[in-house]
């Protein structure tokens, strides 16, 4: 049953199905994704997709359709930038609640975050994107010292309030706008809506997964996980293993399942790992410090074959074009042409050529 739960999240996330044929159509069906690495993050929704390339990925936030904000967990994802508004309203609360220790150990009471959000709120308004080095010197004209975390922890902060999010990159620099001005026209639901929209999401572009799994990706209550699921049960498919109860879309569960016994090198910090609070079904426990070395919470980029995690992988971009390091966990020579066949998607993805390709 664990072998099936695995190739299923493959055909559901669309890492195998690769039906979905844009960046926003992907991040729909995930609801959100999880985007500590930007560069990762890119790639994370090109691995879903056909034959995208950095360059569309990056069209997308652009063009306004999607967007990076910290509504899960008070993390970073990519999300819908219709959905950005309604997801903040019903995740951010929780997580809010959580830093006011961290914020006095930061010196910032209300009066400073008053201040800097009327210091952001001048300075974007008009519809500008500004970088972050440029709205910290903002701040630090204006008595405001963002050393020690406290600026990242402002950012943070008027984000989850969706009073700011970040907006495309000028070079590689983050820059931040006003999210008002940014998507005028977001939705707003209310909270029993909410949860059941973030419930369907998850199951359709998560599933099989349990309500506990649901409510660790959301940063939501069990017990607010549980309304959501319950809202949208008739929609779902429950199955019974290894003495859990896990949720799908009864659409995704349809139909036969395309082959899905092929080689994925993915990002780090992808949904098929972090989309779960219980890993077990696609890494097995003596690898996972592997994943995450020294605890540190930095997820590496992982090798997937027949939907287990079976090694790390790493690029190297140079002028002339990739290099990438492979470092397989066991044995899998007959799997190495499979291997190959993926490093090369992943170049085109990036619009260079493969230069070399090493296995450790």
């Amino acid at each position: 049953m664990t072998e099936s739960i695995a190739l299923r999240r493959l055909i559901h996330q669309g890492i195998a199905s690769r039906k979905l044929e844009t960046p926003e159509q992907v991040v729909k069906k995930l609801g959100a994704m999880q985007a500590q690495d930007y560069h990762q993050a890119l790639w994370a929704i090109g691995t879903r997709l056909p034959s995208a390339t950095v360059s569309e990925i990056e069209r997308s936030i652009e063009d306004r359709k999607i967007l990076l904000t910290w509504p899960m967990r008070g993390t970073i994802h990519f999300v819908l930038s219709e959905d950005a508004r309604w997801m903040l309203k019903l995740t951010a609360s929780r997580i809010l609640a959580q830093s006011k220790r961290r914020q006095e150990q930061l010196g910032l009471d209300e009066r400073t975050i008053e201040r800097s959000r009327r210091i952001f709120h001048d300075a974007l308004q008009g519809d500008k994107r500004i970088s972050r080095p440029v709205l910290m010197q903002l701040l630090e004209d204006e008595g405001i010292g963002t050393a020690n975390q406290r600026g990242y922890h402002l950012l943070w902060y008027l984000s989850q309030t969706a009073f700011i999010c970040q907006g495309p990159r000028e070079g590689k620099q983050q820059t931040f706008v006003l999210l008002d001005e940014w998507v005028p026209r977001g939705k707003e639901l209310p909270m029993d809506e909410a949860l059941a929209s973030l419930a369907e999401s998850y199951y359709g572009g998560h599933g099989p997964a349990t309500v506990h799994d649901f409510a660790w990706w959301a940063g939501i209550t069990l017990a607010d996980a549980r309304r959501g699921v319950e809202a949208v049960k008739s929609r779902l498919v429950s199955e019974k293993a290894n003495g859990a109860e896990y949720w799908s879309s009864e659409s995704e569960t349809a139909g036969a399942a395309p082959n899905v016994t092929s080689v994925y090198l993915l990002p780090g910090f992808d949904e098929y790992l972090l989309g779960y609070k219980d890993r077990g079904a696609v890494l097995r426990e003596e690898y996972a410090p592997r994943i995450t070395p020294g605890n540190n919470g930095i997820f590496m980029p992982t090798i997937v074959i027949d939907g287990q995690v079976v090694g790390l992988w790493k690029r190297t971009v140079k002028k002339k074009g990739i290099d990438i390091e492979l470092n397989l966990f066991e044995p899998l020579d007959e799997r190495k042409p499979d291997i190959l066949v993926a490093a090369e998607r992943y170049c085109r993805f990036m619009e260079l050529p493969l230069v070399s390709i090493t296995f450790e």
